[in-house]
């Protein structure tokens, strides 16, 4: 397989396209976009060397001169997604600053739902990721904590972005594939849980939905859990 190396090695430190010949015909962002678009529309399965080189209009074994392996396709689509991150200046209340990065990396991985399934620190060191780490950091400026325990704060923030976002898409994708509404489960799925309840059996559980039996507020369960992850670093007075 043409430019494949026998030893492990980071595709930011390799040239843009390895090989002679005249000037190349695509940029690493060009290939990018391609595979970004192909799981968009159809699926992180669906991105292959092969896929991407037609969408680009190329021939498969020349797209390994620019991008050795698949994995590096992958690591290449992480980052371009990862541009999108919006990066302001922090505002002094790291909490506030915190909890917006978590809201806007749940709207980023609802835009690219394949995105979760590729989260990795592996990919953590990319041009935008290593942006996005700064700007982080840059928001905890004020917390007075090392250097080693915010980006153990980060790295636990994401991973229950990351977490709670593929439990939002797996819900939607199964509701997707049902023959009745999401209303209709719903109703049943309570009816019969009122009635397992009701028998007495499980009057801890019965205590729990006398508290609060209204429906359930998902923006501020989101909200709740990347509270709690905040506190864990510093808890409120």
């Amino acid at each position: 397989m043409a430019g494949r190396a026998a030893v492990p090695e980071v595709i930011w430190a390799r040239p843009e396209r390895t090989g002679r010949g005249p000037k190349p015909a695509y940029t690493r962002a060009d290939i990018a976009a391609a595979a970004v678009r192909i799981a968009d529309a159809e699926g992180l399965d669906a991105v292959s060397m092969r896929h991407v080189a037609a969408e680009l209009g190329c021939g498969t074994m020349s797209l390994y001169n620019y991008v050795p392996r698949k994995e590096d396709l992958y690591e290449l689509m992480v980052d371009a997604v990862g541009g999108e991150h919006e990066l302001w200046e922090p505002g002094g209340d790291w909490r506030a600053d915190m909890l917006r990065v978590a809201r806007q990396t749940r709207e980023l991985m609802h835009r690219h739902p394949w995105l979760p399934r590729l989260m990795s620190p592996v990919y953590g060191f990319s041009p935008n990721a290593l942006r996005y780490l700064e700007h982080c950091l840059a928001c905890l400026d004020p917390l007075d904590m090392t250097y080693g325990m915010k980006m153990q704060l980060v790295g636990m923030l994401n991973g229950v972005v990351t977490m709670y976002v593929s439990n939002e898409l797996a819900t939607a994708e199964r509701t997707r594939s049902l023959p009745w509404s999401e209303e209709q489960e719903n109703a049943a799925r309570i009816g019969y849980l009122g009635s397992q309840v009701a028998t007495g059996a499980y009057p801890r559980m019965a205590a729990a939905f006398s508290e609060d039996p209204g429906p359930i507020d998902l923006e501020a369960v989101f909200g709740f859990a990347v509270e709690r992850v905040l506190d864990a670093f510093a808890p409120r007075p």
